[in-house]
């Protein structure tokens, strides 16, 4: 039996033929994830903002004075409990309900959790500064974006108990700087 160099490194370019595609819709796959995921997040920031600027009387240097009747319903009636807690129903009823549904419904279940994260979100704002909000929300979205290049380019398992480690670290060093 001879050595055949050439089937050796026709299959070897096939292979790596097979990988740049496999790779190339990989790639394709996450961005529309991190489209969606960023867009996402987008709307529960808007409604977030849009819902504590419709809930507060403020004065000339912006102090909050007082909520308006929407600012009462959403954070002082009973109503907050359904405001709090129905983020965590959509959550159920998709992971119950994920492998049943069409793409279009799981689509529109998802951007109703997204706007009603915004509304239950938006009691932050009552307690912190709109600057330390948004300080927090760039540190943690470079940390996953960080986390993100590192298990895409390493290709390891971050679901391990190091892995989260070193997020943290990584989270800390963000946002130290």
């Amino acid at each position: 039996m001879e050595f055949d160099k050439n089937g050796i490194l026709n299959r070897a370019k096939a292979a790596q033929q097979t990988a740049a595609v496999m790779d190339e819709g990989l790639r394709a796959y996450m961005l529309k994830v991190y489209n969606y995921m960023a867009t996402g997040v987008l709307l529960t920031g808007i409604i977030a903002l849009m819902t504590f600027k419709m809930s507060v009387v403020t004065d000339q240097s912006g102090a909050i004075v007082g909520l308006t009747q929407m600012g009462n319903a959403i954070y002082l009636s009973g109503l907050k409990w359904l405001v709090m807690l129905a983020p965590l129903g959509i959550v159920f009823y998709m992971s119950f309900g994920i492998n049943k549904m069409s793409a279009s419904k799981a689509q529109t279940t998802f951007w109703v959790f997204a706007a009603l994260m915004g509304l239950s979100l938006s009691s932050i704002l009552l307690v912190y500064t709109g600057l330390s909000v948004t300080r927090v929300f760039f540190i943690t979205s470079a940390t996953f974006g960080a986390m993100s290049i590192y298990g895409y380019t390493t290709k390891r398992d971050l679901t391990k108990f190091g892995s989260f480690l070193m997020m943290g670290l990584i989270g800390i060093i963000i946002a130290s700087i």
